[in-house]
């Protein structure tokens, strides 16, 4: 059996190596780095940046922890050096484990030839390909076409934008570019209160920036629990982060331009009434779109639409069963675990293989200060869908580890149904909530009920403790 897998992100190199270890011939095509948006642009170089942050907060109250007369200054470029550090060490480490030998890494763009055939530009010439049906050099460039019994599509996503006036201007950042800057903005305007613009914004306030995020819905984080985004929201207002929602932005121009420095207006209506904001740097954290643009899919009849390609929710099969779609190309659910595990549920429908994968309990964390997760349903969820349910809430100042830490601030809430007692659903934030979280979501997918919950023994004092606080609350 052969496979070819078109991304080398999560859903791709992780799809790839099991099905490497099953024997599996496999054909991953690339065109950038490998570990795609999550590991060169995405998930690492932030959490690189967040522990930047936590370290500078940490600094900032060290005289509540008895640490007095410290100095200390920050090197921004320091910073940035050790992001790229850990990038690349992360990247060899991938690239080392694709060095099977049952997976051929072939680098350079693919696009559909027919529904068997994927044609490879690249700028060199790839070894030991055993699977190239044919290949033809045009000037310094590269065309390989590659067959296989099946083909996984894992390109990804880019960066979403505003169509306004203003957001093709130069120097306008998206969550790519911003990871890249020279030195520290005084003032940042983030456009999007989702998790890019959210996580972007708490690192650079502790960075140093003045922070505004302007965000188009009633709360930030539309897609979460209400109460978790309402509290989170006055956490962040707290730290001095102003956060205008319900902003609906209507365009960006230059004020001022010099050389290595801009300044920016951002133009925006609230509740009928114009404002404005000032900005060094504007980043647009809009949300991302399937990667669709390349890959000849009308040509081949493969169904997709602007939000992604169309797939069957439990095999990952597009309308032509033998090629799948898997992670953020199909607009499910864009993180990066969901991509890892879309990809083992598409290679098992493939291979025959029954798994026990529920692709709806999909856990979600925001690496903010103080951090947001959750896991299965909200209770907005739950009432559209007509499921009675109590909420059970617990918070970290009566937990005593937090109390210890110095980080009260926080919640869990627990949703639970009335008439089974299963848990449906755990929304938190707060202190490690993003570690914290994975808890509940092993026994939502074992479909837990709240009374085999409450048997539960938790070391004391632990910050998981919050969830057994909620549970016998």
């Amino acid at each position: 059996m052969k496979i070819i897998i078109i991304g080398a992100g999560p859903g791709g190199y992780e799809t790839a190596l099991v099905a490497a270890k099953r024997g599996v011939e496999v054909v991953l095509i690339e065109a950038g780095p490998v570990g795609g948006t999550c590991l060169n642009e995405g998930c690492i170089p932030t959490k690189s940046f967040c522990k930047n942050a936590v370290v500078l907060d940490s600094l900032h109250e060290a005289e509540t922890f008895g640490v007095t007369g410290l100095s200390y200054g920050f090197d921004f470029g320091a910073v940035t050096a050790r992001k790229n550090a850990v990038v690349e060490q992360l990247r060899g480490g991938v690239e080392g484990l694709l060095g099977h030998k049952n997976i051929t890494l072939v680098r350079g763009k693919a696009s559909f030839k027919d529904a068997h055939t994927v044609v490879v530009t690249s700028p060199a010439v790839p070894t030991e390909l055993p699977t190239v049906i044919s290949s033809e050099t045009e000037g310094r460039v590269e065309k390989s076409e590659y067959t296989a019994d099946y083909i996984i599509i894992a390109t990804g996503s880019v960066s979403a934008s505003l169509p306004i006036p203003g957001a093709d201007l130069p120097g306008i950042l998206t969550s790519k570019e911003i990871l890249d800057i020279t030195e520290v903005p005084d003032r940042l305007c983030i456009i999007g209160g989702g998790v890019i613009g959210l996580e972007f914004a708490s690192i650079f306030k502790s960075f140093g920036s003045e922070v505004t995020v302007l965000e188009y819905f009633k709360e930030i984080l539309p897609r979460f629990d209400s109460d978790l985004s309402k509290r989170l929201k006055q956490s962040l207002g707290k730290r001095g982060i102003e956060i205008c929602t319900q902003a609906q932005v209507t365009g960006i121009e230059i004020l001022r331009c010099a050389q290595d420095d801009t300044t920016y207006r951002v133009s925006f209506t609230r509740k009928g009434k114009e404002e404005t904001v000032e900005a060094d740097k504007v980043l647009m954290a809009v949300g991302r779109k399937a990667n669709v643009d390349s890959l000849n899919l009308a040509d081949v009849g493969i169904e997709f639409t602007p939000r992604g390609i169309v797939v069957d929710d439990k095999t990952m099969q597009t309308n032509i069963p033998h090629i799948y779609a898997v992670g953020d190309i199909n607009g499910r659910m864009m993180l990066a675990h969901a991509a890892t595990f879309q990809g083992i549920v598409a290679l098992d429908h493939i291979m025959g293989v029954e798994n026990q994968i529920d692709l709806s309990v999909m856990p979600a964390a925001v690496f903010t200060t103080p951090e947001a997760a959750c896991v299965g349903m909200t209770e907005e969820e739950c009432k559209e869908a007509g499921v009675p349910i109590k909420s059970l809430k617990s918070f970290f100042r009566a937990n005593g580890k937090a109390v210890t830490m110095g980080e009260t601030d926080g919640f869990c809430k627990l949703i639970v149904a009335v008439e089974s007692g299963r848990i449906l659903g755990c929304h938190l934030y707060g202190p490690h909530a993003s570690d914290i979280v994975q808890e509940a979501c092993a026994l939502i997918t074992r479909k837990a009920t709240l009374k085999e919950f409450e048997t539960i023994i938790h070391t004391h004092p632990t910050l998981t403790e919050v969830l057994q606080s909620a549970v016998h609350g």
